[in-house]
């Protein structure tokens, strides 16, 4: 035992790396903070060749992405929404969206260019875009651009952190011919400027860390405040931004504690020094650019529109021509009122028609007078505000104070018509069981079901006792009192014949949501008040736009972007999960014409998404048996590849880590394009290691331990010499990725029709769902 003791001790110190003399010391002086390094020689990377390769690659990724980019000519997948944003920019009108301007500003720049004069609003999927004459390939043109810019800067990247150039010329490739991104990249979509902002933060972060041996200099502040203005570029885009902000966190909180160790000289008040020059360029200035693009997207967006809804009455009336700004009436008991829904703009209505005795579904109704929504005005919109306690003096003289209907007042609406009071009751609605169904009640039988009649008016943003209801400007809730649900409608809701298709209306127990507001839009005061004799009660003139500082409008739009984001769970048939993603269990179906048999389906390269994975899978495997065997003293890596390997592969892998695992954790609605950014952390990982594997090292010294700010000559680089293998192994990628780009064209482009052969050949999988396959 002894000896196998001894025989195992000697194995493992021969094992180990014989320990390198430490050299001298380099001295810094006490005076300086930094020694400043003699000036670099012209990196490898801007050789010719290099500047060469980054256009060439430019221009054919523009070519593969401008390609029959007027086919089809025809709204396609989302460009119904984003097209319709820019849309709204172009004639100013307010919208919402749960996604910061950016992205959606730089589709409306193209659009104006064009000459779009924002009449044709994108209603519908497959609405044809020649007869209204919209200037669409100019707009998509753009966003080609956008994406073309993605494929030089993936090689640019690789190129800086030492890969050889036909691997990182591959890993462009597998961005450059990758279906899924030429696809999302020549329509009207928001994802091509969001990678390419990525992209541009990867790369200004890398260029600034390598400069970390000369801070505080020109470049050095460049590159962190180009990191910096590209990180809040890439939040401008979409929220998922953020993840990028964690991915370069991560990378300086490490750079930081790197610095912090006493072994690299630095006093404390430098090290302060470093991190407040990292707060404020990747802090604050990124701040400071995010509050710039919502500058500017309030300053466009000035005249009332469609996402007036979303915003509080104090945001609305800063739009011109907003509703709230008309012409208003101070609301009285009695007063004979049309309530219109905010939303969807269908007046609250009611007719003596009832409920059928049972529904399709088999349910039973209570047969009560139907209560709808009705976009046209008629009689059947008139109702009447009956308070429930006297408001007249005890004297029976009028009392102007007592008749006003102030917020959380208890009334009862009684419909002018059929006189019958309007309530709801615990019965399920036509069309959404477990929302109330609202009806009428005579009013000779009111003492029978007197309770169920009475709504609370809950004026948005009022105060108790004090903020008193006025007709156009004001909007309300008009909540139920016993079972505490508001009156509610949406456009989705129609009814069928018996109701003539007009809009369900019915109880929503979510009481204070922001779709369930109402204002009266027109009114017939009391005949029978004497302020109604006296003509006091005339309209207020039309008012001015109401001004509202913009950081108030910022924080006001930023918390209903957060709380409507996470409100996105409906169903999708074509919604996925992450886990999905990287083995592409199914694509996305965008459009198809059944006259010709095309079709364009969201489907990546497999060679790029499958390889990727590979290479992901690969790096984490080679890590993980590096980091068993040194606990077991065998080191096959030598620690200058092993480190240099972790701060390149490992940085590209954590990046995909960043922009992929967080979407488990979300329950929103998610589709297959989510897992863009990821793919291309993970291209970029999967090239670095191609490289590690297939090139040699340069035997270099490693650096001397002493102050982190030592001369060029000394300071620890590594460098590989790209071998045979190299070669072979990425022009054996390129020719795959070319491969499997051209036969899956057909659905990418939609060029070209395919039998049911043809679309059967290319279902790789068995779950992809495609049409014309019979």
């Amino acid at each position: 035992m002894e000896a196998d003791s001894e025989l195992r001790r000697r194995l493992v110190a021969s094992a180990a790396p014989a320990p390198a003399p430490a050299p001298a010391p380099v001295p810094v002086p006490e005076h300086s903070e930094h020694v400043r390094a003699p000036p670099k020689p012209v990196r490898a990377t801007w050789t010719w060749l290099g500047v060469v390769t980054t256009v060439v690659l430019g221009i054919l990724a523009l070519g593969v992405r401008l390609f029959q980019i007027g086919e089809p000519s025809q709204v396609v997948f989302d460009e119904v929404h984003f097209g319709k944003f820019a849309a709204y920019y172009v004639t100013r009108r307010y919208f919402f969206d749960v996604h910061p301007p950016l992205a959606k500003l730089l589709v409306a720049l193209a659009a104006w260019l064009a000459g779009f004069d924002g009449q044709f609003e994108f209603e519908e999927i497959g609405d044809s875009y020649v007869e209204p004459r919209v200037p669409y390939r100019e707009i998509r043109a753009l966003s080609a651009l956008v994406g073309a810019l993605q494929v030089p800067l993936v090689f640019q990247i690789l190129r800086e952190t030492g890969t050889s150039w036909i691997v990182a010329v591959g890993s462009a490739m597998a961005v450059l011919i990758d279906n899924a991104h030429v696809l999302q990249t020549r329509l009207i979509l928001l994802d091509a400027p969001l990678v390419l902002f990525v992209l541009m933060s990867l790369y200004s972060y890398i260029r600034f860390y390598q400069q970390r041996y000369r801070p505080f200099i020109a470049v050095w502040w460049a590159w962190l405040f180009a990191t910096g203005v590209s990180l809040a570029l890439t939040v401008s885009c979409k929220l998922v931004g953020v993840l990028t902000f964690a991915t370069i966190g991560c990378a300086v909180v490490s750079d930081l504690w790197a610095l912090l160790d006493i072994r690299r000289g630095l006093t404390l008040r430098v090290f302060v020094k470093h991190v407040c020059a990292r707060a404020l360029g990747l802090l604050i200035l990124p701040l400071l650019v995010y509050l710039g693009c919502f500058y500017v997207h309030f300053s466009i967006l000035t005249r009332t529109g469609p996402g007036d809804v979303f915003m509080s009455p104090r945001f609305q009336q800063s739009l011109q021509g907003n509703d709230l700004l008309r012409h208003s009436m101070e609301l009285h008991a009695f007063d004979t009122i049309t309530l219109k829904h905010k939303k969807t703009g269908a007046f609250l209505h009611s007719h003596p028609e009832r409920y059928p005795h049972k529904y399709d579904d088999g349910r039973i109704s209570s047969q009560g007078q139907q209560v709808t929504a009705h976009k046209d005005a008629d009689s059947n919109n008139w109702w009447k505000i009956v308070p429930l306690a006297p408001v007249d003096d005890e004297s029976g003289q009028f009392n102007k104070t007592r008749r006003r209907i102030y917020h959380g007042q208890l009334i009862r609406l009684l419909h002018v018509n059929t006189d019958s009071y309007l309530l709801t009751h615990d019965v399920a609605a036509p069309l959404m069981p477990t929302n109330e169904e609202v009806t009428t009640i005579p009013a000779s039988d009111l003492a029978e079901d007197e309770a169920n009649t009475v709504f609370e008016v809950h004026i948005y943003g009022g105060v108790a006792n004090s903020t008193f209801w006025n007709s156009r400007r004001t909007l309300v809730h008009l909540i139920h009192k016993e079972t505490r649900v508001a009156l509610w409608t949406y456009q989705d809701g129609v009814l069928p014949d018996w109701a003539f298709s007009q809009l369900e209306l019915n109880g929503n127990k979510n009481a204070l949501d922001k779709t369930a507001l109402w204002f009266v839009d027109d009114v017939h005061p009391d005949p029978d008040s004497p302020m109604y004799e006296l003509r006091t009660r005339r309209p207020d003139r039309p008012r001015d736009p109401q001004p509202l500082p913009f950081l108030d409008k910022f924080a006001e739009l930023q918390a209903t972007m957060l709380e409507q984001n996470n409100r996105l769970t409906s169903d999708h048939p074509y919604a996925s999960r992450p886990q999905t993603w990287p083995l592409v269990s199914d694509g996305v179906a965008y459009w198809s014409s059944d006259a010709e048999q095309k079709q364009i389906i969201f489907l990546p390269n497999l060679v790029s998404w499958w390889g990727a994975v590979l290479g992901l899978l690969a790096f984490g495997a080679i890590y993980t048996m590096d980091l068993l065997f040194r606990r077991r003293g065998v080191y096959c890596i030598p620690s200058v590849v092993r480190q240099r390997c972790f701060r390149t592969t490992g940085f590209f892998a954590m990046a995909w880590a960043w922009h992929y695992v967080p979407f488990f954790l979300m329950r929103r609605q998610l589709f297959l394009h989510h897992y863009l950014p990821a793919h291309v952390c993970s291209v970029l990982a999967m090239g670095s290691l191609l490289d590690d594997l297939t090139s040699t090292a340069m035997d270099l010294p490693l650096s001397p331990p002493g102050p982190l700010l030592v001369p060029s000559r000394l300071r620890p680089h590594m460098r590989r010499r790209p071998m045979l293998t190299t070669y072979v192994a990425g022009t054996l990628l390129i020719l795959a990725l070319l491969g499997m780009f051209v036969y899956m064209a057909p659905l990418t482009y939609g060029h070209v029709g395919l039998d049911a052969d043809g679309v059967r050949a290319r279902q790789w999988r068995s779950t992809w769902r495609m049409q014309f396959l019979k």
